[in-house]
C-alpha cells in the first residue's frame, strides 16, 4: 500500500509538473498512464477521471489518431464524454481556451465540423511571431488557406486612426497561392477595400456576413463594390480584452454564400489569437521603435559629446597658443624695453668716456714730454721735488699711467660691444621683416650669455664651437629670431649641468644653405639627451621637465610659434637619451 501511494504521489506531481510549465503532450501522458495503474488497482471510477484528461490533452495538443485510439481501446471511461452533443464554440474566447473547453462527439467530427489540429497549428505559428511584418504576412495567408477567401484585408488601429495594414490575393483561381502586399495607408484613402463595409463593423464591433453582395441593398452605393462585384463577403472586428484593434475584410468572387457558419468560426478563431499576437507584435514594434529610437540618441548624444570635446580641445590649444603669444609679446616687449633702457642708459656714459679717453691720453703724453724736457734742462732739482719724485715713483707712475689709459679704452670698447649686442639683440626699431645678418643675431646672443657660459657646468666653461658657412642676408623678423636662438642656447646650457665631470660641454653652431631654398641653423649640444616621450612633448605650451618654479614651459613653444608660424619655416628636434640634442632651424 505504502509504494502505491508513493506511485500516486509521482503520478499527480507530473501531472501537475507538466500543466504548469505548458507540456500538453507530457500532462496527456501521465493522465493516461495514471488511469491505467488505477484500472490495474481495480479503480475504475478514478481511472474513468484521469482517463477524460488525457483525451481532453491528447484533442487540444491535435493527435487525432491517439483519440480515435482511446475512444476505440477506453469506450466505457468516455461514455459521458462520447454520448455528448457538441459544444458550441464560444467566439470570445482564445483559441487555447475553446481547445481545452470543446470536446468534440468523435474524431470524424473533428474532421468536418473543426479541424482542431490545423487551427491549433495556425494558432502555435500566430503566437510564435513576434515581429509584426512577419506576424501580418503569417496571418494573411492562414486566413486565406482556411477561409475560401479570394481576397483579405487587414486593417489596425493606429491611434484613433484606421489603417489598411496588408492585403492577400489569390494568384490563381482554386489554387493556394497567394500575394501579400504590406503597406499602411488609411482606410478612407484605399482603393482595394468596400470603406462603408469597414466603417459598418468599425461602429458596430459585429461581424458582418453578406451572401449575395450585389443582392445586399445596404451597400451597393459603395464604389468598391460597385467595382468589383464580389459574390460573398465576411468583414469581422478584431477585439483583444473588450478593446477594438483591428478588422479583418475577406471576400469571394466566384460564389455566394462562400463564408459559412464553420468557416465564421475558424476565423473568429484564428482572429481571436490574431487579436493577442497583434497586440504583442505591436508592443514589440514599440519597444524596438523605442530601442532605436534609444540607441540613436545615445548615438547622437556621444557624436555631440565628442564634437564638443573636439571643440573644447581645439579652443583650448587656441587658448594656450594665444596665451603664449601674449606671454611672448610681453616678454618680448618688456626684454627689448628693459635690454633698450639699460643700452641706451650705458651708452650715454661710455661714449663720453671713450671720447675723452683720446685727448686724455694726449693730455697725458704731452705732460711725459714736458717732464722729460724739464728734467733734461733741470737735472739737479731742489730738494723738495726730488723727494716728492721718489715718494710718487714718477717713472713708474709715467709707465703706469700709458698702460692705466690703454686699458680704460680696452674696457670701454668692451662696454660699447656689449651695448651694441644689447641693441642688436632688442632690435626694438625693427618689428617687420628686414634682410639681417643672422650670425650677428647669434653672436649677440652668445656674448649675452657669457657668463652662463663660463659658469655653468661645474666649473667647467661650455666650449662654443661655430661653424658658420657663407649664407647671404635673411628676410625675417630680427627680435623674434633673437628670442629663439636665446632660448634654444639657454635650453642647451641647462642640458649641459648634468653632463659627466670627464666630458667637455659643447655646444655647436652650424649654418648653412639648404637646396638653394632654406637657411639652416643647427644648434647641438652634447648632453644627456631625452627620451622619445619627452621629445613629442617639448613645443607643447607650459610643458617642463624642469623642476617647479625654473621654468614657465613656454620657451620652445615660443620658439615654434615664431619659426613655423612667423616665418613659414621648420624647427625640428633630433635627440635620443645619452646622444645629445639637436635643434634644427630652417627658414626660407
Amino acid at each position: 500500500m505504502g509504494e502505491k501511494s508513493e506511485a500516486i504521489e509521482y503520478y499527480d506531481h507530473a501531472i501537475a509538473l507538466a500543466k504548469e510549465n505548458g507540456y500538453i503532450q507530457e500532462e496527456a501522458l501521465a493522465n493516461e498512464l495514471a488511469a491505467k495503474f488505477y484500472l490495474d488497482w481495480g479503480k475504475e471510477k478514478v481511472a474513468t477521471s484521469y482517463m477524460q484528461e488525457a483525451y481532453y490533452c491528447y484533442a487540444c495538443w491535435g493527435a487525432k489518431a491517439k483519440v480515435a485510439d482511446l475512444e476505440k481501446r477506453y469506450p466505457k471511461l468516455l461514455a459521458t464524454i462520447l454520448k455528448q452533443p457538441q459544444i458550441a464554440v464560444n467566439l470570445s474566447n482564445t483559441i487555447a481556451n475553446i481547445a481545452s473547453a470543446t470536446v468534440l462527439s468523435s474524431s470524424t467530427s473533428i474532421s468536418n465540423t473543426l479541424d482542431l489540429a490545423t487551427v491549433l497549428k495556425a494558432s502555435q505559428a500566430l503566437s510564435s511571431e513576434i515581429k509584426l511584418e512577419d506576424l501580418l504576412s503569417n496571418l494573411m495567408q492562414i486566413v486565406m488557406e482556411n477561409a475560401g477567401a479570394d481576397k483579405c484585408a487587414l486593417m489596425l488601429f493606429k491611434g484613433n486612426n484606421l489603417t489598411l495594414e496588408a492585403t492577400a490575393t489569390s494568384k490563381e483561381a482554386n489554387t493556394k497561392i497567394y500575394s501579400t502586399l504590406l503597406q499602411s495607408i488609411p482606410v478612407e484613402s484605399s482603393p482595394e477595400i468596400p470603406v462603408s463595409v469597414i466603417n459598418y463593423v468599425s461602429r458596430t464591433n459585429e461581424t458582418l456576413v453578406i451572401d449575395d453582395a450585389m443582392a445586399q441593398t445596404s451597400f451597393t452605393s459603395d464604389s468598391y463594390l460597385q467595382q468589383q462585384q464580389p459574390k460573398s463577403i465576411l468583414c469581422t472586428p478584431i477585439i483583444n480584452q473588450g478593446k477594438l484593434i483591428g478588422i479583418l475584410y475577406l471576400e469571394n468572387n466566384l460564389t455566394t454564400g462562400a463564408f459559412t457558419r464553420d468557416r465564421l468560426q475558424v476565423i473568429q478563431l484564428l482572429t481571436a489569437q490574431a487579436a493577442i499576437s497583434l497586440e504583442n507584435a505591436q508592443l514589440y514594434c514599440q519597444l524596438e521603435e523605442y530601442s532605436h529610437s534609444l540607441e540613436q540618441k545615445v548615438s547622437e548624444r556621444t557624436q555631440e559629446l565628442t564634437q564638443k570635446a573636439t571643440q573644447l580641445e581645439s579652443t583650448l590649444q587656441e587658448l594656450q597658443r594665444t596665451q603664449s603669444q601674449l606671454i611672448q609679446a610681453e616678454k618680448m616687449s618688456s626684454l627689448g624695453q628693459l635690454v633698450a633702457g639699460i643700452a641706451h642708459e650705458i651708452n650715454n656714459p661710455i661714449n663720453f668716456i671713450y671720447g675723452n679717453l683720446e685727448p686724455a691720453s694726449e693730455y697725458v703724453t704731452s705732460l711725459i714730454e714736458l717732464n722729460h724736457l724739464y728734467q733734461k734742462n733741470y737735472p739737479q732739482p731742489i730738494s723738495e721735488i726730488e723727494e716728492k719724485i721718489a715718494d710718487v715713483e714718477l717713472d713708474f707712475l709715467v709707465n703706469d699711467l700709458q698702460r692705466l689709459l690703454k686699458s680704460m679704452k680696452l674696457g670701454a670698447e668692451r662696454i660699447r660691444q656689449i651695448v651694441l649686442s644689447l641693441r642688436n639683440f632688442s632690435r626694438l626699431d625693427e618689428s617687420e621683416i628686414k634682410s639681417v645678418d643672422i650670425h650677428e643675431g647669434i653672436d649677440s646672443t652668445l656674448l649675452i650669455l657669457q657668463h652662463r657660459l663660463k659658469n655653468s657646468s661645474k666649473n667647467t666653461e661650455i666650449s662654443i664651437i661655430k661653424e658658420y658657412s657663407q649664407i647671404p642676408l635673411v628676410n625675417c623678423y630680427p627680435s623674434a629670431l633673437n628670442q629663439v636662438f636665446m632660448n634654444i642656447l639657454s635650453n642647451a646650457i641647462d642640458a649641459l649641468k648634468e653632463l659627466d665631470v670627464n666630458q667637455k660641454p659643447t655646444i655647436t653652431i652650424r649654418t648653412q644653405i639648404q637646396e638653394q631654398k632654406y637657411v639652416s641653423i643647427q644648434i647641438t649640444d652634447n648632453g644627456m639627451g631625452m627620451s622619445e616621450s619627452v621629445r613629442n612633448k617639448i613645443f607643447e605650451p607650459f610643458f617642463t621637465t624642469k623642476p617647479v618654479g625654473s621654468g614657465t614651459g613656454l620657451g620652445l613653444s615660443i620658439s615654434y610659434s615664431i619659426i613655423v608660424e612667423q616665418h613659414r619655416g621648420q624647427l625640428n628636434c633630433i635627440s635620443a637619451p645619452g646622444k645629445g640634442t639637436e635643434f634644427v632651424i630652417e627658414i626660407p
